[in-house]
Formats: structure tokens, C-alpha cells, sequence
């Protein structure tokens, strides 16, 4: 069956009768959670819940035991929940593999089946997606995660302004895990105290002016003492590291790359902003700021980074990337120290 996006499947919740299996799969392991949350809230009356819902791991289960498990009757309701997590483990369990494909070709029409896929598992299960209804719990961009922040806030009694969320939204890097457990942080607070992004700053530990965007901008603008500076303090806080910062710094690179190509074929003014947005909506470029902006910082950097600048400084990233996946965290701020202080005199080579 076609893959929905989260959005897509909670709207076909509210429309109509659920489906008879559902298949979530990809990275965001928190959005998996919030679908199976909202299906069980539909599905299942709260009284009633502990006697119609079944969650199991499916490396755990035999062909017969998976069978029973999927066509035992519901109690004093329509339908039961059957949840099935790690489902990559039947890889290794063709039998029961092989139940479960047979299962969804004739599904029992009082249970709705729910297969879960781990994170370590990044490609999709055709077989599986064909025999049931998909949804792609795929990372958010920054509009969407600030969207999500606002309702996990709302739904903990936060109210958070605009510029407190947005930091962080900036300092977790759009991870959702990392921007739930702030979140619970922040909800412990006695009630009262103002959130303000200095606040936000103090509490997550990541203040104004030092989160991975800052620093891969003062990079990119060739700032290189503040970009410098940076490293210690980002490798300091949860979360970051220093492959993690390699990958920003290519990503955008990238896409300065794809804007500075724009430009010298003689794109100009709107032309050239719906080039560089359409290329970021087909790309579906995530883990950055909202699209918008990010258009505009790749734009408003191209002028001083033409092509053969691009491809060095992309050399170097890898070559940095490389030696971090090979190194212990002690070396980590050298080598990013190095590349930076390389990209440094990439620029005065471009000039």
C-alpha cells in the first residue's frame, strides 16, 4: 500500500474505520509512539484496554503463537490491538516470517495489527508494505518539529514563547527525544517562572549564540575565531559530536554549492529562490533550519563560494568525517579545529 506520512495517517484516523494492519517504520521512534497512541485512542475503549491490547516483540513469537496471538477474539468490545515491535526480527525467522505475511492476506476483521520497525532497521519491508497501510516516521523539518514542540508543550501546561522555542528547537538540533526530555525538564519548573530564551538557554545548557547553527554559520561566513571557539562548547553539550558537526557543516555545503550553480547560470531575485526551495522540498533536507531560511543562507553565502571552493571544502569535510569515525573524542576538537582553520584558507585562496 502507498507510505502515508504521520499527518496523513492521523487525518484517515478521523475519517473513518481503521485499517486492518498498520506498518510504521523509520527513525523517529517518538512519532511511532505518538501514532500508536493516537490508533489506540480511536480503536479502544480506556476501560476496556488492558483486556483488548497485546504488545509483544516479534522475536519472541512462534508461527502458532503468532496466529492465536492475531485471531484471538476481542472482549466486550469490536475489535482488539495487537502490537508487534522489532518486527526486522522475523529476518531471521522465515517461518514465522512466512505466518505473518499469510496472516495479513487474510487478516481476522476484529483485530487491527500494528508491526513496529526499530530504528536499526532504515529500509523499508516491501513485502510487508504491500499487505498493510504505511506510515514514514521520518525526521522533521524545523516548521514541524516547532509545530510539534508547541502541542507536547501545550499538552504539559508550557506555554513557551516564540523565542524560547525556537531556541530550542536549535539547541536539541530538531531531535525529538532530546526536545521531550527538555520538555519534561522545563515542566518540572515551579509554575510562574518566566521561559524566556535566556532562561530556555540556562536550563537545557546550551545558551544563546552557541548552538551547532550558530557555529556552522560563523564557518560558513568565514568567522573563523568565534567558529573556533565554538568547538569546545559544542562538544560539551549532550548530543553533539563531532561527527555530528561534520555532517551539518556538508550538508550545507551542499546546498551553497547547488545555490552558487543557480547563480552561475544567471538565476537572480525569484527565479532563483523558487530553485533553491524547490530543490530542498524535492531533497526533503533535514536535521537544518526551516527550508526558508536555509534558502536564504545558502543563497545570501554563494557569492563567496564558487565551485572549486565547494568541492576542497567537501574534501576536507570527509576527510574530517573520516578521521573523527576513527579517532576517540579527545581529538575530536583537533580535528574539527583543523577543518575549520582549512576552510579558512580555502577563502583566501577563492579571493
Amino acid at each position: 500500500m502507498p507510505s502515508q506520512s504521520l499527518d496523513a495517517f492521523l487525518r484517515s484516523l478521523a475519517k473513518g474505520d481503521p485499517a486492518a494492519a498498520y506498518y510504521f517504520h523509520g527513525p523517529e521512534d517518538l512519532l511511532k509512539d505518538e501514532a500508536l497512541r493516537a490508533l489506540l485512542d480511536r480503536v479502544l475503549d480506556p476501560t476496556l484496554r488492558d483486556f483488548n491490547l497485546d504488545q509483544r516483540g516479534a522475536g519472541q513469537l512462534d508461527a502458532d503463537a503468532l496466529f492465536a496471538l492475531c485471531t484471538t477474539l476481542p472482549m466486550m468490545a469490536d475489535r482488539r490491538v495487537v502490537v508487534l515491535r522489532e518486527i526486522e526480527a522475523l529476518k531471521r525467522k522465515p517461518k514465522v516470517r512466512g505466518a505473518l505475511l499469510n496472516y495479513l492476506a487474510r487478516p481476522a476483521p476484529d483485530t487491527v495489527l500494528v508491526l513496529i520497525q526499530g530504528v536499526n532497521e532504515e529500509s523499508e519491508d516491501k513485502e510487508i508494505a504491500r499487505a498493510a497501510v504505511t506510515v514514514a516516521c521520518q525526521p522533521l523539518s524545523e516548521d514541524r518539529v516547532r509545530k510539534w514542540l508547541e502541542r507536547r508543550a501545550k499538552g504539559l501546561g508550557l506555554e513557551l514563547p516564540e523565542e524560547a522555542a525556537l531556541h530550542l528547537v536549535r539547541a536539541a538540533g530538531g531531535e525529538l527525544a532530546s526536545l521531550a526530555a527538555e520538555l519534561e525538564k522545563l515542566a518540572a519548573l515551579p509554575p510562574g517562572e518566566p521561559l524566556t530564551a535566556e532562561r530556555v538557554g540556562e536550563l537545557v545548557g546550551v545558551r544563546h549564540g552557541e548552538t551547532i547553527f550558530d557555529w556552522r554559520d560563523a564557518v560558513m561566513e568565514d568567522r573563523t575565531g568565534p567558529a573556533v571557539h565554538l568547538i569546545g562548547l559544542l562538544l560539551d553539550q549532550p548530543g553533539n559530536s563531532g561527527v555530528k558537526l561534520a555532517g551539518l557543516l556538508g550538508t550545507t555545503l551542499v546546498g551553497v554549492g547547488l545555490a552558487r550553480s543557480y547563480t552561475d547560470r544567471d538565476q537572480r531575485g525569484r527565479a532563483l529562490d523558487d530553485a533553491v526551495f524547490r530543490a530542498i522540498q524535492r531533497c526533503r533536507v533535514f536535521g537544518l533550519l526551516s527550508w526558508s531560511e536555509e534558502k536564504s543562507r545558502w543563497i545570501r553565502w554563494a557569492p563567496t563560494w564558487p565551485a572549486k571552493r565547494v568541492t576542497g571544502a567537501l574534501r576536507a569535510v570527509l576527510a574530517a568525517d573520516t578521521a573523527l569515525k576513527g579517532t576517540t573524542i579527545s581529538d575530536e576538537r583537533g580535528i574539527l579545529t583543523d577543518l575549520v582553520l582549512r576552510m579558512a584558507t580555502s577563502a583566501k585562496a577563492a579571493a
